[in-house]
């Protein structure tokens, strides 16, 4: 099999990792000489670097074959798919070829279980050590490692990559135990918590190094050692949304336990996706993508907002079932379902406060309260962080704006949503 086969198949059998990209956009290409470009093909990818660039990383598998029988994986032991293998030196060589024409600038590698967890892994590192070690690569590296592999491998796979994930897969054990039997909870967990600790201990013995003056020069003033990194950018997780009939509470209450126990950086949220030969045990129709959107926007409230998952959807809510609205986003329907809370006095208002406002953002609530110091703040001042005025004005007071009973409307929400879009003069 050519490389370029090998190549077409492992891409694609990589599209359904979701750790390291975006998803939800709707599926358009250019096949009848429609349109220019495609969002349906696969091998390069874009993510985010630790200071915020937007990268475009080669995302391939090193192989699909797989010893497992995960019931929602296309790539499962059981599933008729083109199979495929790239040796290490394959892997190396796409990087560097692709790197080298400015298509890439790093690397997203994962891999079907081959043999054994610890031979799988070991191919998935040595793709990293000759990368960094014997061609001096200076590009991003994710490496999506395996919960049962030794702990000297995924101690190893720190030392050559930028980020490490463990996809976590459900966001319920006896949801695993249903649909990926041979994968191992507690060891997905055991795995996580090691990554943890040595990214906690690069981190520590890097300020150490900082505060520490350099033994060689008498006087010198402390200055930063070239302490070893251990995944620089930290560590992240993937939970597949609706191929069980989990809700959209206990997920979010999944993700706020992995935030804490093992300080990832990102839970992605997958929506399930219809496979080949599917188990009866899976869903016939994959959930609403707006749903993963949804469960995205939560998660942004957590992370950055001050939000528990337990307030965004609360246990007591009625008609909720545990489930966020489609409707409207989680951050409105939690200041509709706490008109008591509204308005909110820009003015004085903490920031804590600001930020559960609908339509403030963590910038534009830092802006207001700069602004606020040396003047009372106006319809103006938002007008030009162009914040959505429809949706601010309802829920905050300001020195020229009162909502009155704006806030009391019953049919807020409805006239809340956002408006249809108008159809281009010039589209087909």
């Amino acid at each position: 099999m050519t490389v370029q086969r090998k190549l077409a198949i492992l891409a694609d059998a990589a599209k359904y990792d979701a750790s390291c990209a975006s998803s939800g956009s709707s599926k358009r290409n250019s096949v009848g000489g429609r349109g220019i470009g495609s969002t349906e093909g696969s091998g390069i990818c874009h993510s985010y670097a630790p200071d915020g660039r937007c990268i475009s990383l080669l995302k391939i598998l090193l192989t699909n074959f797989c010893q497992y029988d995960c019931l929602y994986c296309v790539n499962r032991v059981s599933s008729n798919v083109p199979r495929a293998r790239f040796t290490v030196d394959e892997v190396v060589q796409l990087t560097l070829d692709f790197y080298r024409r400015n298509c890439i600038e790093g690397l997203f590698l994962s891999s079907g279980i081959i043999q054994s967890p610890d031979y799988t892994m070991e191919q998935v590192v040595e793709v990293a050590r000759v990368l960094r070690v014997e061609h001096d690569f200076r590009g991003y590296i994710h490496l999506k490692t395996i919960p049962d592999a030794s702990p000297e491998l995924l101690q190893k796979a720190g030392r050559y990559a930028d980020r490490l994930s463990i996809n976590i897969e459900l966001p319920t054990v006896q949801g695993l135990e249903a649909l990926a039997p041979e994968k191992d909870a507690a060891a997905i967990r055991r795995s996580m918590a090691r990554l943890r600790v040595h990214i906690d201990d690069a981190k520590g013995a890097a300020r150490d190094d900082a505060a520490t003056p350099v033994a060689s020069m008498p006087g010198a003033k402390p200055g930063r050692a070239a302490a070893p990194k251990f995944a620089p950018a930290g560590q992240s997780t993937q939970m597949i949304v609706g191929a069980d009939a989990t809700d959209d509470r206990t997920i979010l209450s999944t993700s706020a336990n992995l935030y804490g126990a093992y300080r990832l950086k990102r839970v992605y949220y997958s929506a399930f996706s219809p496979i080949p030969d599917a188990s009866r045990n899976l869903p016939l129709a994959a959930p609403p993508m707006v749903r993963e959107h949804r469960l995205y926007q939560a998660d942004w409230l957590m992370r950055f907002y001050g939000f528990t998952h337990d307030e965004i959807v609360p246990a007591s809510a009625e008609g909720t079932a545990g489930m966020l609205s489609l409707d409207v986003d989680p951050k409105l329907a939690w200041a509709l379902a706490h008109r008591d809370r509204f308005p909110v006095d820009l003015n004085l208002a903490p920031r804590e406060m600001l930020l559960r406002v609908p339509g403030l953002g963590v910038k534009a609530a830092e802006r207001l309260l700069v602004a606020r110091r040396v003047r009372r703040l106006r319809s103006d001042d938002l007008k030009r962080l162009h914040v959505p005025m429809r949706k601010v004005m309802p829920f905050v007071l300001l020195a020229d704006h009162r909502p009155g009973r704006a806030l009391e409307a019953s049919d807020l929400a409805a006239r809340l949503k956002p408006a249809p879009v108008q159809a281009s003069l010039f589209s087909a």
